[in-house]
């Protein structure tokens, strides 16, 4: 429903943007002006007539969805409540990351051990959080932006690293499809900001391959993590040896 809203604010923009009246768009397509009104404000619209407004905008279908779409505003983090809400159910949780990887409903109930019921909930809160849009035939539609991210010391960024950061680190890492590097070093205060930087871009670069993924198909991606971390540091064990200053 509110992808068909979205779309019929879309189309009314559109217009507007080329200064056509009510008066002249209800010539243009032979009916009265008190239809045309309520054509743009209803929920209902027939492919044909869909079909002639886009043709009225030089638009071509496709056009007007896509514009649709992109001028849709995105989520771009959640509150404090509502990630904790998250993470105080793990089911829930397990749901919005699939979700967030674009998993299919019948995807996750293959996978995990969730009835048809169970998931569909959870979607249903998802989509009150506006984390997506519930589509008929439980088709999900996500209403995030490219840049969500996860509040900065959040309760879901907390749970990963509390019970998250040892499982993840508890591997050999010796497959082709793993790497574990450890580097130490004295830098200067210049030196680390590069490094930072670089690290940053590094994070961008792995969602823009985490974008690309998703054209293929669902059994040739897989859960990937990727751990950055920069800090000044001295083992424990070192500092104890230390002489007092």
């Amino acid at each position: 429903m509110r992808e068909i809203q979205h779309l019929m604010s879309t189309i009314k923009r559109q217009f507007k943007l080329r200064g056509w009246t009510y008066k002249q768009l209800a010539a243009a397509l032979h009916v009265s002006e008190p239809t045309v009104k309520r054509m743009l404000t209803g929920t209902t619209l027939t492919l044909e007539r869909l079909a002639q407004l886009a043709e009225l905008l030089e638009m071509s279908m496709a056009d007007l969805m896509l514009e649709s779409d992109n001028s849709q505003p995105r989520l771009e983090q959640l509150t404090q409540a509502q990630e904790q809400q998250l993470v105080s159910d793990v089911r829930l949780l397990l749901v919005t990351i699939c979700v967030l990887n674009h998993w299919t409903m019948p995807d996750i109930v293959r996978k995990y051990a969730l009835t048809e019921a169970q998931c569909l909930g959870h979607l249903l809160t998802l989509d009150k959080l506006n984390v997506l849009e519930l589509l008929p035939g439980n088709r999900i539609r996500l209403l995030v932006a490219r840049n969500f991210a996860w509040l900065e010391n959040g309760p879901i960024r907390n749970f990963f690293l509390r019970q998250s950061l040892g499982d993840f680190i508890d591997s050999p890492f010796n497959s082709q499809t793993e790497l574990l590097n450890f580097s130490h070093g004295m830098l200067t205060v210049d030196a680390t900001a590069q490094l930072r930087k670089k690290l940053q871009r590094l994070q961008r670069e792995f969602a823009e391959l985490h974008e690309q993924s998703l054209h293929a198909a669902f059994e040739q991606r897989h859960g990937t993590g990727l751990l950055l971390a920069l800090r000044e540091w001295e083992p424990q064990g070192f500092e104890q040896l230390r002489r007092d200053s």
